[in-house]
């Protein structure tokens, strides 16, 4: 990368501006509807009618275990089903130290429906609390200990079937017992997971059902892939008491088809004469592409990709590209939009070199299984790392699911990329996935499709960065093609492109950015896709045509994958979290975006943005704002990290560490400025661990790990006063203050911004109350660390990264040569 001109700055790392406090939230915990009286003699009477049904089917799925010779756990999975409309406290159904389980929680019909695995013997539990119930029970010193907020909620308790084991979506179970496909299957750990896996591979040998190699492991699960029909797996009590969940596997999108052949051999030899390549070093970041592998001998590629960086998940495969859009992905990826730089005479000097792992032979061609897409990715992120474990790289993949029917639920193959991107908590990976594209018979629709078509499987995952498609290309030059005109305007988003606009409010805001990927065009008869409206890139055919077009999220998320590792080359010693904060940290919304998607002649509301956030995420990331600051327009970066939760012997997990940066701040040009206008932003961007059961999004069987929230001192506030509003442990005892403000000039806000693992939030207002806002809070918030004991995790660290900037008009006032004074004044002073 050429040098940048003498006004462009690193942006300013700071260190030592840190401070580390104990940390009790001020929140207090909501409370719960209170259920409808209900007659505690009939309802508690009738619950314990239905548990004594269960007791007959508990003896002979028994019996049944011990006939079949097979060494474990006795019990009966059993369901509970709440009244209408009423929220089901499964969470108290759950009593694991007896070994009795939380399988899954699922909403059907107006109902809760929670299924529970009961070990042998262990039924006398739910007997022991109706009983309770019916008494009134209080304890020794009259506290009510009667049950009466779990048992009140409960309708049913019955024998769950192979339908209650069905967390995806409904309409996808099989209507007939004899289809046969492959299902997911989500195991308990238990005590002894591989024993568990056995169990489950014995049952489905007794049945003929068929088990893929490879297995995905989280923290309280483990997912297999089975082939076989919902009748086998209802013969198997084994089977049945060993499955949490059920879900039907994924298929891949169809890669987009070759559009044309192009130009001429002499344009790629003039290119190649004023390219510049880096030869391997400890400073030079790689492109890792996961897709169908990479034809090398193009003579674009040839001398960025060695022979010994072509890996394949399956030797038999071979590691070359006999589909092309790997090689189409690897152009871009290296070169961005070869008709921009075709069009151009200057000097390109590449940053970056490429990888490829060949995770798909061919788009849809299973010789005999499926993929395990989450194994077989977490396969294909192996192989690099073994080649050449001490390189930096990003990893990028426009392989995705054929529909978006998790609706930003975490799926297995999602999780395990939140697992990659995590590694061991210290060395984390930098994930780029596609959004997935629009179904090509819907694109017409615009922009009701993209609105209509969920993100696709993986691009729900909370620790990649997910990339959706927008489009500046609307000339289109066939010359056959008058009566077409393209179907999304300048600057807007993409035909292609998928969104999270339907999904429920408390996943992830995704996808995360958008970038270039081409745009439709139509006529009365129906859209067609013109190569003028395509990005071009390299052909893995280079003896048939030199280059060939591209399109949709996979352009968009190859293109993010270059300006990532532009990124690292230049800032070579920040973290993943680091750069992908960078990244959206840039981004921008096109007057475009906010002329669709925003609402016309009102003052957009917090709700209007993240809304728009949920169709073209962040916007546009430019380079130039992620890799340099300029006098007016400034940015510092922080990389910690703390430990959220700590347990002490005899009590609760309970919240441990927050931060507070007091940053050096401009205070004294931002005063200078007066009412001007200027704008803050702040993104905070860290990775959980995943836990993807599907056991309530907001109870302890949470997914996320844990949380980060950010919050900034309020200009009218002391810094006490902040401090008490912040954390109770300032507070020595007393009320919470009431807050004298909302804090309203941010345009998301802290109630809409903290969804995911990415939050990035804009504070506009007059550079003087900015002044007095140097002081930022990075507190913890819940998450499976915290609830989940069993798993120890409460002692863990987590790493983030805090990206603040500033952007004042331009004037003659240098915010950043104030910074920059102060930081090298702390420095010398030892701060």
């Amino acid at each position: 990368m050429a040098d940048k001109a003498s006004q462009d700055r690193k942006h300013i790392l700071i260190e030592g501006c840190t401070e580390t406090q104990l940390y009790r939230s001020p929140r207090r915990g909501f409370s719960r509807t209170i259920n409808p009286s209900r007659d505690r003699n009939i309802h508690g009477n009738a619950l314990r009618d239905q548990l004594r049904e269960l007791r007959s089917t508990a003896q002979a799925v028994s019996e049944s275990i011990q006939s079949a010779g097979v060494d474990e756990q006795p019990g009966i999975q059993i369901d509970f089903e709440s009244f209408p409309e009423v929220e089901l406290a499964f969470e108290s159904l759950a009593r694991e130290r007896s070994g009795i389980e939380l399988m899954n929680v699922r909403e059907l019909d107006g109902c809760s429906r929670a299924t529970v695995f009961v070990p042998d013997g262990k039924l006398d539990q739910f007997d022991k609390l109706i009983d309770d119930y019916l008494k009134e029970k209080r304890d020794s010193s009259g506290r009510v200990r009667d049950n009466r907020r779990l048992l009140e909620t409960i309708q049913h308790i019955r024998a769950a079937t192979l339908e209650e084991l069905w967390t995806d979506d409904p309409e996808l179970f099989p209507t007939n017992d004899d289809e046969r496909f492959w299902w997911e299957a989500w195991l308990p750990v238990r005590r002894n997971r591989q024993q568990v896996v056995r169990t489950l591979q014995r049952g489905a040998e007794l049945q003929e059902l068929r088990v893929a190699s490879g297995q995905l492991e989280f923290p309280e699960r483990t997912v297999l892939l089975v082939h076989g029909c919902a009748k086998q797996i209802k013969n198997s009590i084994i089977m049945l008491n060993n499955i949490a969940e059920l879900r039907r596997a994924k298929e891949t999108a169809e890669f987009f088809d070759i559009m044309r052949s192009s130009e001429q051999l002499e344009w790629l030899e003039e290119l190649l004469s004023r390219t510049r390549v880096p030869q391997d070093g400890p400073n030079v970041p790689y492109a890792c592409l996961l897709d169908t592998g990479v034809n090398r001998e193009h003579p674009l590629l040839l001398p960025v990709l060695e022979s010994t960086d072509m890996h394949t998940c399956v030797p038999a495969w071979g590691s070359s590209d006999s589909v092309g859009h790997g090689t189409q992905m690897a152009g871009l990826a290296l070169a961005g939009n070869l008709t921009d730089v075709l069009a151009g005479d200057d000097l390109i000097e590449f940053d970056h070199r490429l990888e490829s792992v060949k995770l798909l032979p061919l788009a849809r061609s299973y010789a005999t299984a499926p993929p395990h897409y989450g194994h077989r990715t977490k396969e294909a992120v192996s192989r690099p790392e073994i080649t050449a474990p001490s390189r930096s790289r990003v990893f990028a993949m426009a392989v995705t699911a054929r529909d978006g029917r998790d609706r930003g639920r975490p799926s297995s193959w999602s999780a395990s990329l939140d697992s990659l991107a995590l590694g061991d908590g210290i060395n984390g990976r930098l994930m780029i996935v596609a959004a997935g594209n629009v179904d090509d018979s819907a694109l017409t629709d615009y922009p009701e499709s993209n609105a209509t078509d969920g993100i696709h499987d993986p691009g729900q995952a909370w620790n990649v960065l997910t990339v959706g498609a927008f489009t500046d290309l609307v000339r289109i030059t066939e010359p056959d093609a008058s009566d077409y005109v393209p179907i999304a305007e300048r600057g807007a988003l993409s035909p292609f492109s998928t969104t999270s606009v339907t999904w429920d409010s408390h996943w992830a805001l995704k996808p995360d950015i958008v970038l270039e990927g081409g745009n439709v065009s139509k006529d009365r008869y129906g859209a067609t896709v013109h190569p003028s409206l395509s990005l071009l890139t390299t052909n893995h055919r280079p003896d048939e045509a030199v280059f060939i077009t591209a399109n949709a999220t996979s352009a968009a998320t190859a293109l993010a994958t270059r300006l990532a590792a532009q990124v690292m080359a230049v800032y070579p010693s920040l973290w993943p979290e680091t750069i992908r904060a960078l990244i959206v940290h840039s981004a921008q919304w096109t007057s475009s975006m906010k002329k669709m998607f925003l609402p016309k002649g009102k003052t957009p509301s917090k709700s209007d943005f993240i809304r728009l956030v949920r169709w073209c995420g962040f916007g546009v990331p430019d380079l130039d704002r992620a890799l340099w600051s300029v006098s007016n327009s400034l940015t510092m970066v922080i990389q910690e990290s703390l430990t959220p939760f700590e347990k002490v012997s005899g009590k609760d997990t309970s919240f441990r560490d927050m931060h507070y940066h007091e940053l050096p701040w401009p205070v004294h040009a931002l005063t200078d400025l007066g009412q001007i206008d200027v704008e803050m932003r702040v993104t905070l961007s860290y990775f959980i661990e995943p836990s993807p059961s599907r056991r309530g999004h907001r109870s302890r069987y949470r997914y996320q790990s844990h949380g980060l929230r950010f919050d900034i001192k309020r200009p009218t506030e002391s810094i006490s006063e902040f401090r008490s509003r912040i954390n109770r442990f300032t507070r020595d005892g007393e009320e919470r203050p009431k807050s004298t403000s909302d804090d309203p000039n941010w345009i998301i806000g802290s109630q809409g911004r903290h969804q995911g693992s990415i939050h990035s939030d804009i504070w506009r207002g007059p550079a003087a109350d900015l002044a007095n806002r140097g002081l930022i809070a990075v507190c913890p918030s819940t998450g499976w660390w915290k609830t989940r004991t069993a798993q120890r995790r409460y002692e863990e660290s987590a790493k983030y990264a805090l990206v603040v900037s500033i952007r004042a008009p331009k004037t003659d006032v240098d915010l950043y040569a104030e910074i920059e004074n102060m930081v090298a004044t702390r420095t010398e002073v030892g701060v």
